[in-house]
Formats: structure tokens, sequence, C-alpha cells
């Protein structure tokens, strides 16, 4: 395989266009047409990562979090980031990074998290906005069912627990063909009549080569007219954090402790106790002050995250209780969800999950 088609299958699974507008994810490092060798998958690039990489044979190394996030004016080895990428560079080693594009995946970072403290009924906490398209198109009547099924098999027309959905109304559509057209129907120069469907159809904003591919062509007319339209909408199947119920109530003590052991936390820092029991948890991994509002908003009693500041606690306001278990205690088991991901994608080729310890913080 070449890196480019590993990376296709890992955008399959987290579109890169999902991710923050902040965020640099991709590949960030190597040449997309190189031949791949092994892949290392890790949660961040460290030169002892690229050590690891290179002592496994592996020439791309799969990050969750990106190595290069602010642009480079120097690559002298003077810092961390630095020396990696001389690293990288000198063993020809790609490196690709998913970031906040698996953070907003239904199935990504917080759904992981939900699955090791047994979290069931999840939905997304903050649904992505902007993120869903709505295309009109107008057909022939013979053709529309046609159009409609290819576009369904690209990816549209997906609602919720339901596929295939569409809209569709019949009027009279008109033209005149010029003397550099070839019309399928009617004659050049002429005004030409003739009965349509307008068909409306939504789709993902991940789905809209696809979609506008299969569009393009299967429509049997020469020029294809077609809008595309951003719906307010949000996306609940895509966003940050996650929401879920315990299978039974329990104390926040003993939740608390339960998170500690699961996720291998040496250290909890929370708000104040409010003696009730915890039956609906809020998550987000990585750093998640600014998802204290939608946590309290969700009915959650209890919200796991991390990097939380002084000041934040104080919002929890009586309503909710913050627990940060730690930046890379959040993040840790994204790299076992990458590996079981391209194992399943890749099955005979060598997928490695690094040993190296990243996790930057230490406790007394």
């Amino acid at each position: 395989m070449i890196v480019k088609e590993v990376t296709n299958l890992l955008e399959e699974f987290a579109p890169l266009n999902y991710a923050e507008s902040f965020d640099n994810v991709g590949l960030l490092i190597g040449d997309k047409n190189s031949t791949v060798t092994g892949i290392l998958v890790t949660l961040d690039t460290l030169e002892i990562v690229v050590e690891e990489a290179i002592a496994k044979k592996c020439n791309l190394i799969v990050s969750f979090h990106p190595i290069v996030f602010n642009g480079l004016k120097k690559i002298t080895g003077a810092n961390y980031v630095e020396r990696v990428v001389i690293k990288a560079i000198q063993h020809n080693i790609a490196i690709y990074s998913m970031h906040t594009a698996l953070d907003n995946n239904q199935e990504g970072v917080n759904a992981k998290i939900c699955d090791v403290l047994g979290l069931i009924n999840t939905k997304i906490l903050i649904p992505q906005k902007n993120t869903i398209k709505k295309l009109t198109t107008y057909a022939p009547l013979n053709a529309v069912e046609h159009i409609k099924n290819t576009l369904f098999k690209a990816g549209a027309g997906s609602i919720g627990n339901y596929s295939n959905c569409s809209f569709t109304t019949e009027g009279i559509g008109s033209f005149k063909a010029n003397e550099n057209a070839n019309p399928v129907l009617g004659e050049i120069g002429k005004n030409h009549h003739e009965k349509e469907a307008q068909i409306h159809i939504t789709y993902s904003k991940s789905k809209e080569e696809k979609v506008l591919n299969a569009l393009f062509k299967n429509h049997p007319y020469e020029e294809v007219a077609y809008e595309i339209t951003t719906l307010e909408n949000k996306n609940q199947n895509i966003g940050m954090g996650m929401v879920g119920e315990l299978k039974e109530p329990t104390t926040e003590k003993s939740f608390l402790n339960f998170v500690k052991k699961q996720m291998g936390a040496d250290g909890i820092r929370h708000s104040k106790f409010l003696d009730q029991n915890i039956s609906k948890v809020a998550v987000l991994g990585g750093s998640g002050a600014f998802a204290i509002s939608a946590a309290k908003n969700s009915g959650a009693q209890i919200f796991i995250t991390s990097d939380i500041k002084y000041h934040d606690f104080y919002q929890a306001e009586n309503k909710i209780v913050i627990a940060d278990i730690g930046h890379y205690e959040t993040e840790q088991f994204t790299k076992n969800l990458l590996v079981d991901y391209l194992t399943k994608k890749i099955p005979n080729f060598a997928i490695h999950l690094s040993e190296s310890i990243t996790n930057p913080i230490k406790y007394l």
C-alpha cells in the first residue's frame, strides 16, 4: 500500500473537514505516494516514537495530536518539534494527524471514553453546525429514480436512523439550446418545455465530492442544473463530547473512584460534591472547559474532561460536578481505537500500537 491509500481509509472514518478550523490535521510530513512498510499508531509523535517507528520498520506514523501545530519558520533542531520533523524526514517517515477530526466522530475519542466507563444511550454533547448540505436538482421524469438511487449509494439521503430520504415535486422545465450544445431533449435554437421533477436531498459535507460525481455521471442532461445549500440544522451524529447514562446509579465518590481505576488516573481534580447519585455523565476528551455549559444543559450530574483552570471550576455553580482527570488520561485509548479500525480494514498489514508513554505530566 502507499501512504495515500492508508490515509484515505482514515478519512473514511474521520473526514478531515470535520476538524475544527484552528486545527492542523492530515498528512503533515512525507510523500503521499510512498510505499508503506509498516504503520505505528500513537497519541503523540515525540522523538521516542520516531525511534520506535525506526526500530519496528514503520515508515508511517498515525498520530492523534499533530506534532506541527503552528507554522515553523526554522527547522534547526532547537526544540522537540523541530527534532521530530528532522528525524522523520531523515528516515523517510511520514506523519499523519487526526486530532479534532476524530474528536468530532460519533465513534471516535469520546465514544471510546463512554465505552471504557460503560455508558449507555450515548449521544453527541455539542453537535457540529454547518455540516449538513442540501442538494436541489432537476431531471426528466424518466430519470428521477435512477438519479436518486445513485445519490443514495454515494451517501446522500441519510437522516438519523433513516436512509434513502428525499423530496420530489413535479413541474415544467424550459430551456433553449444554442449552436454549441448537444441537447438530449429538444432542438437547437428552439424553446423546449419538459416535464421534470425537482429533487431535494441532504448529505453530510464529507460526502459532497462523491454525491456530485454521482449526480454528474448519472444525470442525462448535458448541462446539469443544481443548487447546494448549507443548512443551519445541527448534525446529531457529528460533534464534540458525548453524554450517556450509567446502567446503575452510584454515588459521586464511588463513580470517581471507578473513573480513576478505569482511566488509570493518578489524581482527579474536581468541584465540590453535590450529594446526589450519578446516573447521567458527560465526557469530553482533551481540554473541555468550553463545554461546561453544554454539560450542565445536558442534565448530566458529572462532567469528565481535562485542563480545567481554577476559575473554570466556579462554572459548576452547584449544578454539576466537574472532574479533571488529565489530558493524556482522557485520550489514551484513542490509539487502541485506531489500531482496531485499521486492523479490520487491512488485516494482513503491519500495524503496531505504540508502546511509548508520551504523557508529559507526572505525579508525586
